[in-house]
Parts: structure tokens; sequence; C-alpha cells
């Protein structure tokens, strides 16, 4: 009989193990050590996990009466969307006006100027606003490289309006991203009304967020980075209310004129319930104007992480009198996508804190909407996070429209600031000899081993534990990359037989997480 890895087309592990060399079998015996404990927890896990972990009153919070009297069939659907959305159009508009400072801004001196990594006043306005809007584009094709991007630079309100209109029209029934940069212009009016231009540049005009929800549609996603955004959220609120009470009206009137029928309970669907907003500051705050930090430091995190993390986590640590400036930071050697890199290690962590940061705050029916439904959406929501955490620090507070409970103290941001630090403490000598070698992380094995001791210290009247994201988002999903053996070439070779373990173990793991 066929050995598994016989049946996938694949040489004996043996033949080829014995054709690599001592180096890479002592790598490959190093990492199927680390799968197996891997392994052996996620097991142990499975067979003992019987209590239910979403047993909080906040995982209650947003259970409606159908779910709470569902099957474990009905659970495991619910848990699991079939119906996910994709964001496949994105308007940016940024509205700077390079040169001109807004009438009710105040600037400090230093403050801070760079918008999307560039300095406005290094070169002519005209091109220097064409730069900003190419690099904000590029930061966001780092997460959705397959959406359409259309863009309007210190656009009319007719700019405006045609460019919803088109980014609509190109989404269809998908997601609709728009981000607003409003560093040129005042801030919102009171009833949460964005200022744009007239076509001389001699005016600013208002446009008021019904107009352009009018335009847009849903579902859709709006990106505000501008000072008192929290007035544009308290307007939506404003306006679902408005809305719902208009959606009731009619659904009274139909069933006064008989056109519900018997069914006269049938609600209306909400056009506003597919409606995200995330705002930089709250409605009586400014953006901060840190000379550290970018003048967009809301739209720094939300598309370049780890970049304004480790710029800010080096400005308030010991670091900066060890060698480490900003030139450093951003020649941290490797690619995001590259695990084995110094920067795609950081990107990995960073990723698995901030993933469980959120499963262990939010409640579940909130954290599979934003974080499970729509990549782009997850992603943003992640780096939100980070922007909530780093402004914080300068008395300005982050808002979003669902509401977030406040996450920049979760002792999870500490496990951060320790794997920034010892990737940071390895920069200058990695960058003063390309040959030096890399000493990754401990990150994951100590999540592992936090888990370990919860199995064997836990019960059913204590926490989850807070590293299981970990452990099944990024543990077990990557065994076939860390446990794999090693090929002659010096690349991951997976086993079918390990991939099959790794998919019980994952699903057997799940089960026991949602239904139980």
């Amino acid at each position: 009989m066929q050995s598994l890895d016989q049946q996938a087309g694949q040489a004996p592990v043996a033949s080829q193990i014995s054709s690599i060399s001592p180096v890479q079998a002592d790598e490959s015996v190093r990492r199927l050590q680390f799968t197996d404990s891997v392994l052996m927890a996620a097991s142990s896990a499975a067979a003992r996990l019987h209590q239910r972990l979403f047993c909080e009153e906040r995982h209650d919070a947003c259970d409606d009466l159908g779910e709470r009297r569902s099957n474990e069939h009905g659970l495991v659907s619910k848990w699991r969307q079939k119906d996910k959305l994709k964001t496949t159009a994105v308007a940016l508009v940024l509205c700077l006006n390079i040169g001109v400072d807004p009438p009710d801004v105040i600037k400090i001196s230093p403050c801070a100027r760079l918008e999307c990594w560039v300095d406005p006043l290094s070169m002519q306005p005209a091109k220097a606003l064409e730069t900003i809007g190419k690099n904000l584009q590029a930061q966001y094709e780092r997460w959705q490289p397959r959406a359409k991007y259309k863009m309007h630079l210190d656009p009319t309100m007719e700019d405006v309006k045609k460019l919803c209109i088109s980014c609509r029209r190109t989404a269809k029934n998908e997601r609709v991203l728009f981000h607003y940069n409003g560093h040129g212009v005042p801030r919102p009016t009171v009833n949460g009304e964005i200022w744009v231009f007239n076509s001389r540049y001699t005016q600013y005009i208002p446009l008021s967020m019904y107009e352009l929800q009018t335009w847009l549609g849903t579902p859709c996603i709006y990106v505000l980075d501008c000072s008192a955004a929290g007035l544009i959220i308290n307007n939506f609120k404003a306006m679902m209310e408005q809305r719902q009470q208009q959606l009731a009206l009619q659904q009274q009137q139909a069933a006064a004129a008989g056109l519900l029928g018997s069914g006269g309970g049938v609600s209306l669907p909400d056009p506003m319930r597919e409606i995200i907003v995330l705002g930089a500051c709250g409605g009586n705050e400014l953006l901060p104007q840190n000379p550290d930090l970018p003048a967009d430091v809301f739209t720094a995190c939300l598309t370049t992480p780890i970049k304004v993390a480790l710029r800010w986590f080096c400005s308030r640590s010991l670091l900066r009198h060890d060698g480490i400036s900003k030139e450093l930071i951003d020649r941290i050697p490797g690619r995001q996508t590259d695990r084995k890199t110094p920067l795609g290690e950081l990107n990995w962590i960073f990723t698995a804190i901030t993933d469980t940061i959120a499963w262990n705050s939010l409640p579940r029916a909130l954290f599979q909407k934003l974080f499970r439904q729509d990549l782009l959406v997850a992603s943003l929501f992640r780096n939100f996070l980070l922007a909530e955490r780093i402004m914080a620090a300068s008395n300005c507070s982050p808002v979003s429209y669902p509401r977030l409970p406040p996450t920049h103290q979760h002792p999870m941001w500490q496990a951060w600031d320790l794997a920034a630090e010892m990737c940071l403490l390895q920069l200058p000598a990695l960058l003063a000899d390309p040959n030096a070698e890399f000493n990754p992380s401990k990150f994951f094995e100590q999540q592992l081993t936090a888990f370990e001791l919860w199995l064997e210290h836990g019960s059913a009247d204590k926490k989850p534990p807070e590293q299981l994201p970990i452990v099944l988002q990024v543990g077990a999903l990557t065994l076939c990359l860390r446990g794999g053996t090693v090929a002659p070439d010096g690349g991951p070779l997976v086993c079918s037989s390990y991939l099959a373990l790794c998919s019980l173990v994952y699903s057997q793991m799940c089960e026991h997480l949602y239904v139980s």
C-alpha cells in the first residue's frame, strides 16, 4: 500500500531528507519538533475544550432570539458566513490645498507635515499633490490590489458626485470605500458637513453626508481623516434614526393598505445597516501636530501600520539613544509577505496581536462582521486599533461606527513592544553586514507555551485563553510552512498527511470553540 506522500505524487520523506545537507537536516528537525508541540497542544485542546468559550455577557449582547434557539448546525452556519462582501471600488478624495492653511487651524512650530510620507513643501504644490495621491493609492493597494481605484485631488462638489456614482456603478452590490483627507479645508460643520472647493478655488463649499451617502449607496465604508470627524459620526447616527423612522412609517402605511398580506410583521430592510465609518478623532478634537508623527497619522496607521508603529515605539523608547533612527527603520530588510524576513515577521506578529485583541474585546457578532466578512475591512480595523493606541498618546481618540470598546491599554500590546524591540536591536548589525543572521522572534513559541499552561491549569470557571486566536489562526494554519520537511532547494516541503492532520485538528478546534 502506498503512503500518503506517494499518493500525493511526492517522494518519500526519508529519501528527501537524505539528499539534503546537515544544516538543512537540523533545520528540518527543529521545525518538526516545533510542529509536533503545536499539534500536541491543538489536539489536547480539541479533546478538552468542552465548555463554551463565548461565555461572557458581551458575547450574548448581539445574539437575537432566533440564534439562541438555533441548533448546533445553525450556530456553525451563522458563524461561518456564506455571504461575504468584498471592497471592489475605492474613491480617494484629497482636499489639501497645499500652501494655504484652513482659517480655523493654528499650526505650531515645528509641526507634523508629512502626507503619505511625502513633505508637501519639498516640491511644487501641484507635483506634491499628485505624488501624495499616488502614494495613498499604492498604500491601499497593499491591502486590496484587485479593487478599482479612482481619485480626485482638491475636487469640486460635482467632481465628488461623479466619482461616487462611478464607484457605485463599478462595485454594483459590493462594498465601496470612500477615503476623505480634509487637511486643507475647515473642520466639519456641526451638521456633519465636509468641505470641498468651488471651481476657482476661492471658496469652501459644504457637502452634506446625506448627499454623499445617496451617491455612494450601500454597502460602504468611510475613512475620514480630518479634525472633528466625530461630528460626522454623530450626523450618521441621526440620519440612521431618521431613516429608521421613515421605514417604520412606510411599513405602517403598507400594512394599512394591505400590501403586506397576512404576514404583516415582515420588516423592511434597513439601508443604513451596511455603513461603516472610521474617523480620525472625536467631535471636539483636532488632529495631532506632533512633529515626530506624519500629519496624516490616522491614514498612516490604517495603511502603513508597521512603519508608523516602529517609528512611534522608537521615539518613546531608549532605542533612540542606541543609534536607531527613522532612516534605519525605513530600511528594515525583507518584504511584508515573506515571514522569514524581519519585516515579514513583524507584520505576521502584528496581525496576530491585533486580531487577538479584537477577538478578546469585541462581541461575537461585531467581531464576525468587522474581522471575518471583508478582507480590506478586517485589515483597516486591525490597523484602527493601532491608530487608537498611537493617537491616544496625543490626547486624540479615533472614532468608529460601529463603535469599538477602548483597546489601547490591552496587555497584548506589551507583546508587540517586545517583538518590535527585539527586531530593532538587531537592525544595525543586519544593515551593516548583509550576511548577518537574523534571530527570529520567539513570540509564537511563547504564546504556545502560555496556551499549554492554560490547558493544564484552566477550567470552566476561568476565562478563555487570550492566545487561542494566535494558536488557531496563525499556528495551525501555517503548519504547512513552519512544520514541513525541508526540500533539496531549501524550501518547505509538506507531505499530504501533515496537511490532512492540520485540517482535521483545525476543524475539531473550531467545532469546540463555536458549537459547544
